[in-house]
């Protein structure tokens, strides 16, 4: 059988979990940041399902063995992903990573440059804008459970991307960052920086694609968020990694007085990805909003953690997180509302809502609070349930498909966490990739019959 030039260069690569070599012309204080990250990587014992931050979860499915530190591609492969790489209409500028490489210049418009915004290779910020690097880059600790997964982040990462907005600037137009496993077996490990100054207004979403649905990779992404006074955050994740595919990705949001942050996460690849956000609102005023849609079908895993952390009076989030279930797949949240000593008049919600769409789909939830401080108002809840049969009924009497109508239920279910993002053309862009979703689950469905 031929033999790809893709597979051949993974099957001789190097080990992830051989000793990393620290990130080409890092200064000094990141690489040792690097070395000390891998001896804790190693001393950190791998989760077991006993352990409360990973119940539920199928962790056998994490053995690190087979993956690989990926080569560099081939012009024909880079020229085939940047075209693969469509940005929507109404984005101010793209940024593309494949197997840890970046693929084309970045091209900052002159006018944001101009307005003093800094867009960068994370390589390249960590030598030209070394102070903003260390005060924010993986600051705040990993306590949802994978603090052994962000040590080998920390030691292995090797590409992302800095976005700086300074103060008074506002961004109408989203920022785009698309990140590819291409090689087989690829472990890559993609790194967010997104700072915002004093009432600063920003954009960005982030792609998450495999080119080959059916080809074995591994991702473990880390993003720092930090909203400062007054500033303004949208920060929307599509993750659609290919069949195989294992992941984890760990975000930690910081939100400062009368700030508002704004996360949305779209699951629909992967055969098992977890998402931990971690919400920490420091100042008065601030608010947080945690929204997560997930599509699961065949056996897939979606696992969630998330911790609303107030630290300051006077602070809100709110959480909604919808998933919908079919086949042999699997939904898990842990989630939890703290509310640290003299946060009072917080005001925080949290709410997931499983839509099972057959009877061997489980959905796992465990919400919870921990109430430190007086006058506060927090509620959370989580239910599961099947489509109902009178709204069912009620597509089928009127000639719909039964096909046809349960895709529109499902997507009427979801719709509520998108309407929540005031941006038409990510919207539209989210409605199309759930479509998509859709449309393969058909497709097998027939290939199957």
């Amino acid at each position: 059988m031929f033999e790809t030039p893709t597979k051949r260069k993974a099957e001789h690569a190097e080990p992830i979990l051989s000793e990393p070599s620290a990130m080409p012309d890092a200064p000094s204080w990141f690489q040792e940041q690097q070395r000390s990250a891998w001896t804790t990587f190693e001393t950190l014992p791998a989760p077991v399902r006993k352990d409360q931050p990973w119940r539920f979860a199928s962790v056998n499915l994490l053995d690190l063995s087979p993956y690989r530190k990926p080569h560099s591609l081939g012009q024909p492969e880079r020229d085939q992903i940047l075209d693969r790489s469509k940005p929507i209409e109404s984005a101010s500028m793209r940024l593309v990573f494949a197997d840890n490489q970046l693929l084309e210049p970045v091209a900052v418009p002159i006018e944001l440059q101009k307005r003093g915004v800094i867009i960068k290779p994370l390589d390249q910020a960590i030598r030209e804008h070394p102070d903003l690097v260390r005060q924010h880059f993986m600051a705040q600790p990993a306590i949802l459970g994978s603090a052994k997964y962000a040590a080998l982040h920390r030691a292995m990462v090797s590409s992302g991307t800095l976005v700086f907005v300074p103060r008074g600037v506002a961004l109408d137009r989203p920022i785009e960052i698309f990140h590819w496993l291409v090689q087989e077996n690829s472990a890559v490990f993609p790194h967010l920086l997104l700072i915002t100054d004093e009432l600063a207004k920003v954009k960005v979403i982030e792609h998450f694609r495999s080119s080959d649905d059916d080809q074995p990779g591994f991702a473990c992404g880390v993003n720092d968020l930090v909203a400062g006074p007054g500033a303004k955050v949208t920060y929307v994740c599509t993750q659609n990694w290919g069949n195989k595919v294992r992941a984890l990705q760990m975000n930690a949001t910081t939100v400062d007085h009368d700030a508002a942050a704004l996360s949305l996460n779209v699951n629909l690849g992967g055969r098992y990805s977890r998402f931990e956000s971690l919400s920490r609102l420091i100042g008065e005023g601030g608010r947080s909003d945690l929204l997560a849609i997930a599509i699961a079908d065949r056996d897939q895993e979606f696992d969630a953690r998330t911790l609303q952390d107030h630290a300051s009076p006077h602070t809100n989030s709110d959480l909604l997180y919808k998933n919908a279930l079919a086949d042999r797949s699997r939904s898990i949240f842990g989630g939890l509302i703290r509310v640290e000593p003299h946060a009072h008049f917080t005001d925080a919600y949290q709410k997931v809502r499983n839509l099972l769409l057959s009877d061997e789909a489980e959905a796992d939830s465990m919400p919870g609070l921990e109430i430190l401080a007086d006058n506060v108002k927090c509620s959370h809840g989580a239910t599961s349930g099947q489509i109902d049969e009178d709204e069912m009924f009620y597509l089928l009497s009127r000639g719909i498909p039964p096909n046809v109508a349960r895709r529109l239920l499902v997507t009427g279910f979801l719709d509520e966490v998108l309407r929540r993002l005031n941006d038409s053309a990510i919207v539209e862009h989210l409605r199309k990739l759930i479509e998509e979703k859709f449309a393969a689950e058909k497709a097998r469905t027939r290939a199957a019959a």
